[in-house]
This record gives C-alpha cells, sequence and structure tokens, in this order.
C-alpha cells in the first residue's frame, strides 16, 4: 500500500492520561465495523419504541453500549457526511449546503487516510456522498464500492469497514405500499402533536415503520457474517442512522426529530479497557455528535488528533471530559435557502433562526414526493390544523427553546417565557461562542462566498485576514432580532464596506417589514449594490414596503447572473411574492436558455423554476431542465 505523509506540519494533541486499565491493552490494532442507516430516528424497542420491531438492535444494545444523547450536526445526508469523515463541522469547512461541490482545504485529512497510515485497511459498501469537489475524493478508501468488502484485506491486516443501507431512507415512503401488505397498521400509529391527523400521514408513518423492521433484519445479517467469519471477538461494532427522519419537520430541521440518531457501541471483552461504563447493556447519557467519530476512532487507534478536529474523543486514551453541548446546523437545503444553529445540553435544546421571515415548510420537491407532505399542507390550508400543527407553515420565531424531557415533539416554544430566561441566555451565548469559534461560514452568502473564494477553500479563506467575520456575525445577530429600536444602526450598516455587513443589514430592514419605512430610501440606493445577494434581500425588502416593480426588476436582473446561487435566492424570492406575469415568465423561460449549456451538478435554479412553472400550470416541455440530483 503506497502511503504519504499525512501528518507533516501538523500539531498534533498528545495523549491523555493511560486509562488504569492499560497494562491489560491487547497488542494488536481491533477491528472496527461501521453499520449506517439513513434517515432513521431512535425508532427502535431498545430507545423504548414499544410501536417499532427491532430485535437486531435490541440484541446489540444489550451486548453493547446504547448512547442516549447521540446527534447528526446537521439533519441530512450530505453536510452530515462531510462532518463524519472529517472531524469538522461542515459549516466551518464550508460544506453545509446540500448539496454542494466546493474543495476541501489540503489542512484537512479524512479519516480512513489516518487509519490507512497505521496500516488499517479500510473499506466503505459503499455511499460517500461528502458534500465537496469530486477531484479531491480519490485515493480515500483501500476500497469503495458495491463490492468493497472486509475479507478482501492481506491476512492478519486489521480493518475499517463501512456498510450503509438506504432501506430506511426517505424514498421508500414515496411509493404507497398497500395498506393489507403494511405489518404495522396506520390506525396504531401514534402521531407527533404537530402532525395532523390525515390518512395519508398515518399510512407514510407505518410504512416507515416497516421499513424501519427491515433496516434492523439488515443489520442481523451483517453482524451474523461478522460471526461467521470468526471476526466477533476482534471487531468493535458502532451502529448508527446517519440523522433523523423522515417525515415532515425531521429530516432537515433542526429538531431532536431531524438531529437525534440511534447510536449503539459493542466492545468485545478483550478491548474493556475501551468500556464507556463498567459493563455492556448499560445506557451511556454523554452528549456526543458526529463530529466526535473522527477523534474517536484515532484514540481507539492510538493515533494522535489533529489541532484541527474540532470533535471530542468520547473512547481510548485521549476521551476527553463529557462536553457540556451539542451543535446542530442546517444551510440550503436543496433549492431552498435557509439558516438556522442550534444547541442543546443534557435536557434543553435552543434553536437561532437567521431566516425567520421563511417558513419552516417552504416547498422543496423531493420532500413533497412523500404522500404525508402535500396532506398536510392542505389540512393546513383549509384550517383543520391546531396550532402546533400550523406552526411548520407560519413565519419562524427567531429564537426557539425546548424542555425536550417534558416537551420531547419540541411544540412549546419557551423562548419567552421569563422563567427560562437564564437557560435562554446561556444557550444564546454557547450558540454566539460556537459559531465565532469554528469560523462558521454560513454567514456569507453563497454566492458570495463562491466568489470570494475563487477555487479557494472556504475553510482557508475564513482564516485569512480577508474577511472580517466577527462584524459579519455582531450584524447577523443583530438584525435578526427583530427590533425597530436598531434601525438607524441597520441602515448605518447599509454603508459597511462589507457586503455580507450590508446583506445583514438589509435582511434586518426585510424583517422589520413596515416598521422599516424610514429605511426605503437607503434601500433603492442598495438596489444597485456591488453584491447581487444584497441587491436581492434589498428588492426583497422594498417590495413589503410597497415598491413591488422596482423589487421585480432587480430580481429579473440578477436571473442573468453567472451565479447559479444568485440565481436560485431570487427565485425564492419571486415565488414568496406569488407574483407571476408574462414578464416574469419569459425572464424565466430566458434564464434556462442562457444558461442552457452549464451542466454542472448544482443546478438549484432550475428545481425553483420546475416549480414555479408546475405551480402556475405552465407548459414545460419544450425546455430541457436537467436540474441538480
Amino acid at each position: 500500500m503506497k502511503t504519504t505523509p499525512l501528518f507533516l506540519g501538523f500539531t498534533m494533541l498528545t495523549g491523555l492520561a493511560a486509562t488504569s486499565c492499560a497494562d491489560q491493552q491487547p497488542d494488536e490494532l481491533p477491528n472496527i465495523l461501521w453499520l449506517t442507516s439513513e434517515d432513521n430516528s431512535p425508532f427502535a424497542g431498545c430507545y423504548g419504541d414499544e410501536f417499532a420491531t427491532t430485535p437486531n438492535l435490541d440484541q446489540l444494545a444489550s451486548e453493547g453500549f446504547l448512547y442516549t444523547h447521540a446527534y447528526a450536526n446537521a439533519p441530512v445526508c450530505a453536510p452530515a457526511r462531510n462532518t463524519i469523515i472529517t472531524g469538522v463541522y461542515a459549516n466551518s469547512g464550508g460544506h453545509q449546503h446540500m448539496r454542494s461541490y466546493y474543495p476541501k482545504s489540503e489542512l484537512i485529512h479524512f479519516l480512513p487516510q489516518f487509519l490507512r497510515e497505521k496500516g488499517y485497511y479500510c473499506t466503505n459498501n459503499h455511499k460517500e456522498d461528502y458534500n465537496m469537489a469530486a477531484g479531491q475524493l480519490h485515493d480515500i478508501w483501500d476500497e469503495s464500492s458495491r463490492e468493497a468488502h472486509y475479507k478482501n484485506r492481506e491476512n492478519g491486516q486489521p480493518f475499517f469497514a463501512v456498510f450503509n443501507t438506504n432501506i430506511s431512507h426517505e424514498s421508500s415512503i414515496h411509493k404507497t405500499i398497500p395498506t393489507e401488505q403494511l405489518r404495522h397498521q396506520p390506525d396504531e400509529v401514534k402521531l407527533p402533536s404537530y402532525h395532523p391527523d390525515t390518512p395519508e400521514m398515518r399510512h407514510d408513518w407505518a410504512q416507515y415503520y416497516d421499513k424501519v423492521e427491515d433496516m434492523d433484519a439488515w443489520v442481523g445479517k451483517q453482524l451474523q457474517a461478522l460471526d461467521e467469519a470468526g471476526l466477533a471477538e476482534n471487531t468493535i461494532v458502532f451502529y448508527f442512522g446517519d440523522h433523523g427522519g423522515v417525515l415532515g419537520r425531521s429530516k432537515r430541521f433542526v429538531y431532536e426529530s431531524g438531529t437525534h440518531v440511534p447510536f449503539i457501541i459493542r466492545i468485545p471483552e478483550r478491548y474493556k479497557h475501551l468500556f464507556p461504563a463498567k459493563k455492556p447493556g448499560a445506557k451511556i447519557d454523554r452528549l456526543i455528535s458526529f463530529v466526535d467519530l473522527a477523534p474517536t476512532l484515532l484514540s481507539i487507534a492510538g493515533i494522535p488528533i489533529p489541532e484541527y478536529m474540532q470533535g471530542k474523543a468520547f473512547l481510548g486514551k485521549q476521551k476527553t471530559a463529557d462536553p457540556e453541548y451539542a451543535y446542530m446546523f442546517r444551510g440550503r437545503m436543496d433549492e431552498r435557502y435557509d439558516m438556522s444553529r442550534a444547541v442543546r445540553d443534557q435536557q434543553f435544546r435552543y434553536i437561532r433562526n437567521y431566516m425567520p421571515y421563511r417558513i419552516y415548510g417552504q416547498h422543496i420537491n423531493y420532500l413533497w414526493k412523500a404522500p404525508s407532505m402535500p396532506s398536510w399542507e392542505q389540512a393546513y390550508l383549509k384550517g383543520q390544523c391546531n396550532p402546533a400543527q400550523s406552526a411548520f407553515w407560519e413565519p419562524k420565531p427567531v429564537e426557539e427553546l425546548y424542555d425536550t424531557e417534558k416537551d420531547p415533539w419540541e411544540v412549546h416554544n419557551l423562548a419567552n417565557d421569563p422563567n427560562y430566561s437564564e437557560t435562554l441566555e446561556r444557550l444564546r451565548k454557547a450558540n454566539k461562542d460556537w459559531v465565532s469559534q469554528i469560523y462558521d461560514s454560513g454567514f456569507i452568502p453563497e454566492a458570495e462566498r463562491q466568489l470570494l473564494a475563487d477555487g479557494q477553500s472556504v475553510y482557508d479563506l475564513l482564516r485569512t485576514n480577508q474577511i472580517p467575520l466577527k462584524a459579519i456575525i455582531d450584524a447577523a445577530e443583530l438584525a435578526t432580532l427583530g427590533r425597530k429600536d436598531k434601525l438607524p444602526q441597520l441602515v448605518q450598516l447599509l454603508d459597511h464596506e462589507n457586503e455580507s455587513v450590508r446583506y445583514w443589514a438589509a435582511t434586518g430592514l426585510l424583517i422589520l417589514r413596515a416598521d422599516a419605512r424610514e429605511a426605503q430610501p437607503k434601500l433603492e440606493q442598495v438596489l444597485d449594490d456591488s453584491s447581487v445577494s444584497v441587491s436581492i434581500i434589498a428588492a426583497e425588502a422594498l417590495y413589503y414596503l410597497g415598491e413591488k416593480e422596482k423589487a421585480l426588476t432587480t430580481l429579473l436582473a440578477a436571473l442573468k447572473h453567472p451565479s447559479p446561487f444568485a440565481r436560485t435566492h431570487a427565485l425564492n424570492v419571486i415565488d414568496y411574492t406569488h407574483e407571476f406575469t408574462s414578464t416574469i415568465q419569459e425572464a424565466l423561460f430566458q434564464m434556462v436558455r442562457k444558461f442552457e449549456d452549464d451542466k454542472s451538478p448544482d443546478r438549484y435554479d432550475l428545481r425553483v423554476v420546475e416549480w414555479l412553472l408546475d405551480k402556475n400550470q405552465v407548459d414545460r416541455s419544450n425546455l430541457t431542465l436537467n436540474s441538480a440530483k
């Protein structure tokens, strides 16, 4: 195996003090088997779900350690997997938008590369989806394909093997299975309090539980194969879901339902020095998240953890003290822009919504393929939803705070309850500290970020002196408060030299709506801003101040911009105005034809065009709309 000196120039963390069992550690490295399932929350008997049929996961939990507070840092696959494979939050590396293809910093290496340097045979069967430039994804694994398997290693070589199943993926409920063929019955489903009781909702839930049962059987087969190969006694098994899911308000959203995942580790007796509790069968309440996986595996393998990794090892000699918080993020979800950050401790979840002017229920083409989604939307439009069920379709609060022990479905927002003011302030500060410490790239509009980076990694860009990130984050925090008394500061910030600061200033005026009337002349000036993102957000603010013609003229001009992300942003705004004239239709057609030779994989602008034409019943058969996958 050809190797390269991955660690040259790194500042390494020193190993922590050895455990009291260090002298009992076996000489050989343990094999490591990862079993991952897609799009599923902890719907398993071992997690207390009596409706679930998961005998294999339940058995695995009895033989291993079940983590009660395990989290995906992103509620969707590609950014979550990016975080796993690097040990760096995707929003720190510039990879939080779903799905995107930006370059990775050369300072950051992939987890399997470290293990291969140590002598591990590393295989992946077979999903990657690491949310970064394709040119950087070569030679990560010894094998990465449907045929990849630990059995292909050399005799005596330790392995790190990943097997992934999409049985429980969101797409599993896109095609309805006849009720009589289901094993879990719709009328027995206990619906979350935020879901209306529609036939489609009940059926999708029941069908999904069938898929979870099928996924559990797959786990059983993988464990049986390990046993039959005689490898169970020297292989550490990890099982986890790649994020929560899968019905509406779970996957893609930074609630418990979108980020809390099942997570079980089985450790053979010969590696008992790694046990997180005295004996198997225990439940571990330490907060862990995907950013912790890479450093944990390095710790298990005796590899020094590089300083750039942002997670904390939860096993091995380099295990850290239990963290106080876990952090999560939400960025663009396919063709729809949004931005939320979340922090949770053992009891409370705090969410900061940086785009509170957007509802959670933005139409996403792929999400709407599940029959339950249009049924929920129609129930709301018909006035059949209670306040908890309606919240998804109404403007978001800037801040959300939930007691997850008393309110597991997170429908009672405590952010304005004075009894929780200290908790709110503590978690608000934790969020601000986190986004500042990791250089959160989400505070720079995607179109601007792409232009500024100019082929450089966003991770590297933000660690230069070119970007005043503190000023940008401060502007975002100020702007999203929605306070009229901050109007003079927002107007002043429209003259800031940095385009992202100006973007957030305009965002603040958009949030104020009619209360920003005094700022109208200044907003009209920035319609011609050098930044297209500032122009677009200013146009939206002006639209709601009654300057519809000026706003739409600016938005249609943005459809000619070379960046597909600028066009997607503008198209989002056009959709939310509910304006659709012959002029707008022709502008859409011109945009499609102007960029028809652009075959890049991030053509989310075309997805919005598809939606706008379908929504307004316009024939699009004569257009070629090869939108992003």
